[in-house]
């Protein structure tokens, strides 16, 4: 009975803020296709010099000389929830709003970045390694990052609306609750990601780089 009633509540708070999460994907993915066009606009010696220290990566992994599982893993948690906290920290703030939406957009011009110059200096062997260093882990990390920035969006929108409409009467603390509990479920699932990163995504890379020859 209970799970029902939070799957209810869960569903009319989507459809009640559809319009803003819609709104999130879009600038992620705008974020996706202006780092793509951004590799495009790049010069052939900067294409170069980047594609050399990328060599240089790939032949670190094929050798196994770079840095330790639980190095990894240790690194890209915290990125991560240095990335959700800070997003979270500012849907608490009036002013972090707009911070919020530019964090999200260079979220995914990375993303975007990353795979358009994979893709276009190598090809289909790129998009190889796209597909096993980026995809696996996120994707988790990119839902989670789409939902944790359009939950600061709400709760930034809710802080704007009882700091300035008096006649503004829900109550925040119900609403700072939830928000706490996303923020955990969040970094929780960044773990999970952060550990697809470290001990899946480098052993996929070896198994590319070698049965592609990309050494």
């Amino acid at each position: 009975m209970k799970k029902r009633l939070y799957q209810s509540e869960a569903a009319s708070y989507f459809r009640e803020h559809s319009s803003i999460f819609l709104f999130i994907v879009i600038l992620f993915l705008m974020g996706v296709i202006f780092g793509a066009i951004v590799v495009n606009s790049m010069s052939i010696p900067q294409k170069e010099d980047l594609f050399y220290y990328l060599s240089q990566f790939f032949g670190q992994v094929s050798d196994g000389k770079v840095a330790e599982d639980s190095d990894l893993f240790l690194q890209s948690f915290f990125d991560n929830s240095k990335f959700i906290g800070l997003m979270w920290i500012l849907g608490i703030s009036i002013i972090g709003l707009p911070v919020i939406l530019i964090l999200l957009f260079l979220k995914g011009m990375v993303v975007g970045f990353t795979v358009g110059f994979l893709v276009s200096q190598m090809g289909w062997k790129g998009f190889m390694m796209a597909f096993v260093s980026i995809l696996p882990q996120n994707l988790i990390t990119i839902p989670v990052f789409i939902m944790m920035a359009a939950l600061s969006v709400i709760f930034s929108m809710r802080m704007i609306k009882k700091q300035f409409m008096k006649k503004y009467g829900q109550p925040i603390m119900p609403f700072f609750k939830r928000y706490i509990i996303a923020l955990l479920a969040a970094v929780i699932f960044l773990s999970v990601a952060s550990g697809i990163e470290a001990y899946l995504s480098p052993w996929l890379m070896k198994t590319i780089i070698h049965s592609t020859n990309l050494k």
